[in-house]
């Protein structure tokens, strides 16, 4: 298996060139694109298929910042999302409960005001632990404080689609 990082020309680390991301992406994918493989043999099409696939797997990887960090640990044989690895913190947890209960009360009352303050919060939270994961990961190679923050940001990462859901489906039924 090809390292994400490698195949961009990017670092193995979490802060990443977004725009240098994107650019190697394009670049990969002309290269790769079926149409320039039209009369090529079998193996050629075939190769520029799987060259695509995996650009594609890890163009979405690495622009994920949750989904990057993930990858990070897994290149460190750490799985962030294993099932043995549950604990976290039980203020994250009330703050989560919190959240929740925040947003269904918001989405009873119809209330995308409050939705919107709720993301705005949950943004600011997100924007937080990925500072602190370039840190962990980037400065301080702590792989245990990676994984927490990791884990953290999957977390609010799926209560923030649930918000951003909302929203949306509240703003089509207006």
């Amino acid at each position: 298996m090809q390292n994400y990082f490698s195949l961009f020309q990017l670092p193995q680390q979490f802060d990443i060139d977004l725009a240098l991301l994107n650019t190697n992406y394009r670049v990969i994918q002309t290269e790769s694109h079926p149409d320039r493989f039209v009369t090529a043999t079998s193996a050629k099409k075939l190769s520029s298929m799987q060259i695509a696939t995996t650009a594609n797997e890890a163009y979405q990887t690495l622009k994920n910042p949750a989904n990057r960090a993930i990858y990070l640990l897994k290149l460190q044989n750490i799985d962030a999302i294993s099932e043995t690895n549950t604990v976290l913190p039980a203020t994250f947890l009330m703050q989560q409960m919190e959240w929740r209960e925040t947003l269904e009360d918001a989405k009873q009352a119809k209330d995308i005001n409050a939705l919107n303050l709720l993301l705005s919060e949950m943004r600011a939270e997100t924007a937080r632990l990925q500072a602190n994961l370039v840190d962990v990961f980037d400065k301080k190679h702590d792989l245990i404080a990676a994984t927490d923050a990791t884990r953290k940001l999957i977390f609010i990462d799926k209560v923030c689609a649930d918000v951003s859901k909302s929203i949306a489906t509240l703003e089509d039924n207006l």
